[in-house]
Formats: C-alpha cells, sequence, structure tokens
C-alpha cells in the first residue's frame, strides 16, 4: 500500500513540477527575479499578469508577529494583529507529547492563514548545544530524537492550513555572537548524527515544505548558499524539493546564492533592488555570470509550492485567529510543560484551605514576557503573569500580595525610534553579554535614579514581607533581556541578585516555593539546598499564568520533564569543557557527539538535573518489559501502573547503550534516546505502551525510564 502511494505521490509531484515549469517559460527575467528576492520586509514580488500572487511570510514560533510597514520596521499600529501567545518551542518540548505539538502547529498555522500569511518562519529546530546562546527558548532539546518527532508533528499541524512551515535554522546555528561571519569546525559524521537528524524529520517525515538557511558558516561556505548543505545533502541525498529562504541579512554574494540551491533572499534593509539576487543578479545575467536556468529552477519551486498552499486555483483554507480553541490549546500546551524539578518532604501541591494571605516574590511574577525575544515577539491579546494566576485561582477570600524583591532598573527607559531589527545585522549580528558588566551599566547609566539604592530596598521590603503570609512563592529566573536573539550570555548566573535575595528568603522561609523562569537553565547552586519544592516554568504563552498557578495549587497534576540537562555550570557543558563557544572568527565542536546528556553520562559529570527528569504529585511502576518484532520493525511495550493516589501522566523514555565501549581514549556514547511515549492514567490504572525503536540495535542494552538516570527495565537486544 505505501509503494502505492508512493508512486501515486511522485506522479502528483512529476506534473506540478511540469506545470511550473510551463508557466515559468511564460515569465520575464525581470518577474523571475522579483520572486526571488524580498520586495519587501516580509514579502516577494508576485506577476499579476499571470495570476500569481507575493509570496507573504511572518515569524514566528509563539504567534504570528504584528504587522509592519512594508518598507520600515514600523508598526502600524492598528488592532488586528493581536494573536494567540503561545508558549516557546521549549515548553512545547518539556510536554514530551506529539498530538500536542501537532495541535500547536494547527494553532499557528491557522492563525498564520487567518492573518493572511503564506509561511510562517517555524519552528526552530537547532540543537540545544549550550546553554548560553541566547535563542535556546526557541528551539526544542538538546536531543535530536526528541527534537525530530516533536517538530515534524509541529510542522504537520501548521501545513494542515495551507500554510508552509519554515524550519530553522540550517545548520548548526548554535550561536548568537558573530553569528553572520562565525564559523562552525566539526567533525561531518557529527554533523550527520546529531545536528541533521531533526531537520530530515522535519522536512521528509513532517514533510515541511520551505527551510531556512543559517547565518553562520559551515566548511567555508555561508549556509544560504553552501553547495554542501544545500547542494550535495538537501537536495541531493534527501530529494527535497521544497523552497530555501536566507535568514534575513544571510546571504553575501550574487554569483554563490544564484547559483546555489537557495530559491528566496530576504534581508532586514529596505533597498530591496539591491539585493544579492534582485538588480546585482540580472546583471550577473546579462554579463553571461549566471545562466537563466539557475533561476528558473527556483522558480519552479516556487511555483510548486504556493500549488502546494492552494494559492494559485483558490481552493485555499481561510484560516481563523484568537479563537477560544487556540487559547484553549496554548492552556493545554502550558499546563503540561510545566516541571516539577524537587518537591521534598512533599510541599506541593499547595492547599487552598485554611489559606487567609499568600505572598508572592520575584519580578517575573508580574512580567510580561510576549513581547520580547527578537523575532519571537508576540503582540498577544493577553497574558496572564503568576500573579494574576494566582490571584484568579484562589479568589477574594485569601489576600494575594506582591513584592518585587529585585528589579531590573530603577528607570524605564524610553522606547527606542530604531528598531532593534534595522541593526541586527551590525557588529556581526550578536554579542556575548555579561549579566554582572550589563548589571554595572545598568545602574551607571541610570545612577541619578539611584538603581543600587533601589534594589537593596526590595531586597530588604521582601525580607521583610515574607514572614507575615500563609504561604510565599518566589517567581525568578531569566527574561528576554538574556534569552534573546542576537545575544549570549556569558555565564548560567541568575541577574538582578536573584541569588542573594533567594538564598535569604530561604532562611526566613525554607517552607517558600520557588518558580524559576526561562529558555536554559541556570546555576542554583547558593540556594538548591535550602529549597524543598522547586517548579521550572517556561515562556509558556498567553495562559502560562493560569497553568503555574493550577499546578502549585494541584488542580492539575504536572507531568512536563527536562528536554534538556540542567548543569550546576556551564563549564559542566561540553561545549565549554571539551569544545568552544562565543569564539567570534570560527568556534569548533571539538566535544563532538557527547552533547548535553551523552556527555554527562559518559564522562560520569553530575547535573543539577538531568535529561527527561520531571516529578509528578503520583507515582508511577513499570513491569514487563520486552522487546517484540512487528513488520520489520522493533518495538518496546511495558505495562505502566499509576500506584498513588490521583491522576496524572508518565512520559516512559527509552535509550539504547553500545555493548562496549571500543576505545577508552575516545569514549562511545553511554546512552541514546530512541523512543518515548507519554501515557495518561488514572488512580490505579495500567495500561500497555509500545515505542518503536530507531536506529541500529544489534548487541545493544535497552534502559527504560523516567528520565535518563531513572532507569526501570533493562534488556538486551536479542538482533
Amino acid at each position: 500500500m505505501s509503494d502505492i502511494r508512493e508512486e501515486q505521490m511522485e506522479k502528483e509531484r512529476g506534473e506540478m513540477r511540469e506545470r511550473a515549469r510551463k508557466l515559468a517559460g511564460a515569465m520575464t527575467l525581470d518577474e523571475k527575479i522579483g520572486m526571488i528576492h524580498g520586495a519587501q520586509l516580509f514579502r516577494t514580488k508576485g506577476v499579476e499578469r499571470l495570476g500569481i500572487p507575493p509570496l507573504t511570510m511572518s515569524d514566528g514560533p509563539m504567534g504570528i508577529r504584528q504587522e509592519f510597514r512594508s518598507d520600515s520596521w514600523k508598526a502600524i499600529g492598528l488592532t488586528d494583529d493581536y494573536v494567540t501567545y503561545l508558549p516557546c518551542n521549549s515548553a512545547l518540548a518539556a510536554t514530551w507529547n506529539r498530538k500536542l505539538a501537532r495541535e500547536a502547529g494547527g494553532v499557528l498555522g491557522a492563525e498564520a492563514r487567518g492573518r493572511g500569511k503564506d509561511v510562517i518562519l517555524a519552528p526552530g529546530i537547532n540543537i540545544k548545544r549550550s546553554p548560553l546562546c541566547g535563542r535556546n527558548f526557541e528551539y526544542f532539546s538538546e536531543d535530536p530524537h526528541l527534537t525530530g518527532e516533536l517538530a515534524a508533528a509541529f510542522v504537520q499541524g501548521i501545513q494542515e492550513w495551507d500554510v508552509a512551515a519554515c524550519v530553522k535554522h540550517f545548520a548548526v546555528n548554535n550561536q548568537e555572537t558573530q553569528r553572520l561571519w562565525m564559523e562552525v569546525k566539526i567533525d561531518e559524521q557529527v554533523l550527520r548524527e546529531l545536528y541533521l537528524p531533526a531537520f530530515y524529520d522535519a522536512l521528509k517525515k513532517g514533510g515541511s515544505y520551505t527551510v531556512m538557511g543559517a547565518y553562520n558558516k559551515l566548511y567555508g561556505e555561508h549556509c544560504c548558499h553552501s553547495d554542501f548543505l544545500l547542494n550535495q545533502i538537501l537536495r541531493k541525498e534527501w530529494d527535497y524539493d521544497g523552497v530555501v529562504v536566507s535568514d534575513w541579512g544571510g546571504v553575501h554574494d550574487t554569483e554563490a546564492a544564484a547559483n546555489s540551491q537557495l530559491d528566496i533572499e530576504m534581508s532586514v534593509t529596505s533597498n530591496f533592488d539591491q539585493y544579492y539576487m534582485a538588480e546585482p543578479l540580472k546583471k550577473a545575467v546579462r554579463a553571461g555570470r549566471v545562466k537563466e536556468e539557475a533561476i528558473d529552477e527556483k522558480i519552479v519551486r516556487i511555483l510548486m509550492l504556493m500549488m502546494r498552499l492552494h494559492m494559485l486555483d483558490g481552493n485555499r483554507k481561510p484560516g481563523c485567529y484568537n479563537t477560544e480553541g487556540h487559547r484553549q490549546t496554548a492552556l493545554r500546551t502550558a499546563r503540561e510543560s510545566v516541571v516539577l524539578l524537587k518537591n521534598q518532604k512533599g510541599r506541593l501541591p499547595l492547599s487552598r484551605e485554611h489559606v487567609r494571605s499568600v505572598l508572592v516574590v520575584g519580578d517575573n511574577g508580574n512580567r510580561i514576557h510576549s513581547d520580547g525575544g527578537g523575532s519571537g515577539e508576540v503582540k498577544a491579546l493577553y497574558e496572564i503573569t503568576p500573579l494574576m494566576g494566582i490571584r484568579k485561582l484562589l479568589g477574594g477570600n485569601v489576600k494575594v500580595d506582591y513584592a518585587e524583591g529585585y528589579c531590573k532598573d530603577w528607570e524605564k527607559r524610553e522606547d527606542k525610534e530604531t528598531n532593534w531589527q534595522e541593526t541586527s545585522l551590525e557588529h556581526g549580528g550578536g554579542f556575548r553579554h555579561d549579566s554582572e558588566e550589563n548589571q554595572k551599566h545598568s545602574e551607571e547609566t541610570t545612577h541619578s535614579a539611584g538603581t543600587a539604592g533601589r534594589r537593596e530596598q526590595l531586597f530588604l521590603e521582601a525580607l521583610e514581607m515574607a514572614p507575615r503570609y500563609d504561604q510565599v512563592i518566589f517567581v525568578g529566573g531569566l527574561n528576554h533581556d538574556q534569552d534573546c536573539e542576537g545575544n549570549d550570555r556569558t555565564d548560567m548566573k541568575l541577574p538582578y541578585g536573584q541569588d542573594r535575595l533567594l538564598s535569604k528568603l530561604l532562611d526566613i522561609r525554607p517552607d517558600m516555593t520557588v518558580v524559576i523562569m526561562g529558555g536554559s537553565p541556570v546555576e542554583m547552586g547558593q540556594w538548591i539546598e535550602k529549597a524543598d519544592s522547586l517548579v521550572w516554568n517556561w515562556y509558556s504563552g498567553m495562559e502560562g499564568g493560569t497553568a503555574l498557578a493550577e499546578v502549585l495549587y494541584g488542580v492539575v497534576n504536572p507531568s512536563g520533564k527536562l528536554p534538556e540537562s540542567f548543569y550546576k555550570t556551564h563549564t559542566d557543558c561540553s561545549a565549554h569543557c571539551l569544545g568552544d563557544f562565543g569564539n567570534e572568527d570560527e568556534t569548533e565542536y571539538r566535544e563532538g557527539p557527547l552533547v548535553g546528556y551523552r556527555y554527562l553520562d559518559t564522562c560520569h559529570v553530575e547535573p543539577e538535573f538531568c535529561f527527561g527528569h520531571g516529578l509528578s504529585y503520583t507515582s508511577f511502576s513499570y513491569h514487563g518489559g520486552k522487546l517484540v518484532e512487528e513488520g520489520g520493525s522493533t518495538f518496546f511495550s511495558c505495562l505502566v501502573t499509576n500506584i498513588g493516589e490521583r491522576e496524572g501522566a508518565e512520559t516512559v523514555q527509552v535509550y539504547v547503550r553500545p555493548a562496549a565501549a571500543a576505545d577508552e581514549e575516545k569514549p562511545e556514547v553511554f546512552q541514546e534516546l530512541r523512543g518515548f511515549e507519554k501515557v495518561f492514567l488514572k488512580q490505579g490504572e495500567t495500561q500497555m505502551i509500545y515505542i518503536k525503536l530507531e536506529g541500529d540495535l544489534r548487541g545493544a542494552k535497552i534502559a527504560a525510564g523516567s528520565s535518563s538516570r531513572d532507569i526501570r527495565i533493562f534488556l538486551s537486544a536479542q538482533v
């Protein structure tokens, strides 16, 4: 049956390509060139006389961005571009839920189409090589299997709405520092085994119609016109016939771009006719340096994309945005993304009985995050903060007070006339920002208002208030000053003096619940031993505060699992102790395949919290594990029972361990995630689960459990 279906799909693809070639043959050179570069900041030209519309694009993975003027980064400022604000990709990854990933993708696709977009620039799937990368919150995981599985589902959800997903950034775009010119030095086998598989899954299994090239260089070529990436791998090895779009400003040479497999050049500047694939390309064709046939192939792929999106036949879905269903999907995603990291003495869930006063401490308790982060920023219809979520849940009979605890700046700076994106290509495209230097600079620039004095005042105020309340909840962490495009951190330390505040508060209130928000892990060593209960909350979308409150008070049982390792300090990460990170000229990936838990588990380094970790308010038992051969595939199966006192969800993770290391000086990766399944169980319920295992299993050990370091079942693969 599958062979017949593949033959039919190939036949349809051939017919579509032939129609596109005929249509391209009727176009002039000027018309063709208009279709392969930006004619506006988010739009190419169409060919009106042939009924070919322009191609309209938009950021980003957490919601459709606000409308900008066609030739400047100034917001139009109407009220019709508010949208559903979805949890970030890291939050989605923490759900470990393919079905939910597809539903979230469906929201993004429907809202993109409802806003009149053709291509949504999402999802971001670069591997989280270092916790210091400023765009990590836009990415899924340090693991290619988890990333690929969820990204493929997300893409399918988007494209159900006649909108193209644009998977980014292809490839090894793992730092923001000098992102336009930094060259990645990496072993090709490692590239293929670790950094490319998620792209393959999103493009081939997910079927993404477009892909975005990365800013950085690889093997001496800029990724946006790399022969190795775009021709050898993408077109030839993967047989990909979708559209390749440059990152905005990622093209650096007319002839290299024209003769590459790049299809559309986009950038951040308004000199559209001077883009490399605009007038300079026309001159190159006239001079005989570029053959027009190279442009024809790009046009054919763009026209095929338009056919797939029903842009030419008038039979296209209209989409919709800001619906109640979309908000419910955002809420469900946020609920499943919350990770309970620590719950000693069973302090969580918090009781709502006999509670008369609650104190929420911390800037993130009252901070909106939707409007920051770079191209991931969203004009959200609304955003429920943790403070509002707690007040909503507890109601008017409970006094809920707020203490800021710490602050960014004493004075709020005036909005700049220049949008950050206008200058985003300057200084190589990004920096590393030291948290302490930023704080000192902030204090110097606002010295007259006394930033340091204000922070001390807030610190003392929080300490004075804490003993007077029945419950104290700290909500701190990072914000989009740290988790931001064009920005890498220099360490994992909490900003704004939070370590000192947390430590002192826990001395006063050892029963305090600690909530940390962010898109990457932070150092916790100064206070982690004092905290009995610790919750991790991502940038969780418009209903994030609702979901967090429901988890804290037991309305929802937490089921999130970490999609990345939480290091004690960034020097425990292999990108920093073995390889390079943040270099301006070139970065060498000397750690090879030992990234994330692969390094920690292989080299016996203790994390703060391991990959796949996440607690529940109930407990689960595993039994009856076995391997099953079916239809040429191998499945792991076992029974999972909810042995606790409330319903909940467990994610069974299956890791494959090689039989023995061949070279002790160059150890083989200890274990790799090969499969997972999330199961929802009522109290006392048992279910049999089946997990398909990918890859070679010969002589391997199968380890299944609740995290990478909480293994419940061991099996030998008799394959």
